[in-house]
């Protein structure tokens, strides 16, 4: 075994501790956070609603880290960024689509299960069936499927030919758009909360300007022949 290749070994294992530490630590926080949540609503009547609130905002804000991290990963000039390396650029972006699922899945079931919130299982998931704000609430659910059908073909890609699942796994961006909305009509109704889809917003409107009009003429014939 070369020294070469010692060095490498030496750097992959530094990055998948590194990685292992990350993930070890985001797990505790988000432990610590939902577990303090709920100490403090404890008793409280309206416990569901905000851990629901709290759980559609974290899955938002992880949709957004999604995204920003998805153009990243199909910009013209990803090959200039070093590090993270490509795989685990791809890994974050596989371990942060989870999180988003995951962070979803608790949002809808706490909201639907609260019989104070106004949503129930039919306005979870079909338009214009909730009591509580019902635009708002469509919205989401159509940001819901649009992620899912982003979500199933990006599962597929090494089973579809590229023409096929590509088109249809850029809707997440359509997703986020209708999230964005969703959860400023349902649930920006704080200074703080405006403040925050306001400044994710123009993040991600930023990112994806960047990433699109960095494209040329080069990158565009390549794309194609992809």
């Amino acid at each position: 075994m070369t020294a070469a290749t010692v060095k490498d070994l030496g750097r992959k294992g530094l990055r998948a501790t590194a990685l292992v530490i990350a993930v070890t630590a985001s797990t505790a926080l988000t432990g610590y956070l939902i577990g303090g949540a709920a100490h403090r609503v404890a008793g409280n009547r309206m416990a569901p609603w905000i851990l629901g609130r709290a759980a559609g905002i974290c899955s938002y804000l992880l949709l957004v880290a999604l995204v920003l991290t998805g153009l990243v990963l199909s910009h013209p000039h990803r090959a200039r960024l070093r590090y993270p390396n490509a795989t685990a650029r791809i890994r974050l972006h596989i371990a942060l689509a989870a999180f988003t699922l995951v962070f979803t899945v608790l949002h809808i079931v706490v909201l639907a299960t609260d019989k104070y919130a106004g949503v129930g299982w039919a306005g979870a998931f079909l338009p214009m069936h909730a009591a509580y704000r019902p635009v708002a609430t469509t919205l989401g659910i159509v940001a819901l499927w649009a992620g899912l059908a982003a979500g199933i073909t990006a599962a597929l890609a090494g089973r579809l030919p590229r023409r096929l699942w590509w088109p249809i796994h850029k809707i997440a961006a359509l997703s986020l758009v209708l999230v964005w909305v969703h959860g400023v009509l349902a649930g920006g109704d704080t200074a703080a909360l405006l403040v925050m889809y306001l400044a994710t917003g123009a993040l991600v409107v930023f990112a994806a300007g960047s990433r699109y009009m960095s494209r040329t003429p080069a990158d565009r014939l390549a794309e194609l022949n992809r």
